[in-house]
């Protein structure tokens, strides 16, 4: 189903989207969930979505945002690195205080370990998880949206 360009992923292309979770950051869990797309953004909704006709509706956007497919790849947004967070099993960077202060501020983060490999990664500190970065050049780059910034 197509509601304005937003499409209720069918479960071949469901299983994309989730096969990226597993090769990007470990995680093998199913969810619970349906999964929408509007061009390369990802959005979940309740399953019971695709049993409901929206065309007669005008619907802008429908569901919680996840997350962007970019070249092959999934970025997750705050709430998506939320929801897979606790049981991702690899690509994640456990930042420190001071760290965590920059990455809310918007800054881009020096990693210590000069890591060389250009993935995404999801950004944590404690039990909480923060959203998701790309690792380029040995440097976290911040994704945070403008608007969710903390101003100090």
């Amino acid at each position: 189903m197509i509601i304005k360009n937003l499409e209720v992923l069918n479960s071949k292309k469901t299983k994309e989207v989730t096969k990226l979770l597993a090769e990007q950051w470990g995680y093998t869990e199913r969810l619970e969930c349906g999964i929408l797309q509007r061009e390369n953004d990802i959005f979940l909704a309740t399953r019971a979505i695709d049993r409901v006709d929206l065309r007669s509706l005008n619907v802008n956007s429908l569901g919680l945002y996840f997350g962007e497919l970019r070249a092959n790849q999934l970025r997750l947004s705050i709430e998506g690195s939320q929801i897979i967070g606790q049981k991702a099993k690899k690509n994640v960077i456990e930042l420190n205080e001071v760290q965590i202060t920059k990455w809310l501020r918007g800054e881009d983060i020096e990693l210590e370990n000069n890591t060389t490999a250009e993935n995404y990664a999801l950004v944590s500190s404690g039990k909480d998880f923060y959203g998701c970065g790309r690792i380029k050049d040995g440097k976290l780059l911040n994704f945070v949206p403008k608007a969710r910034r903390v101003k100090t």
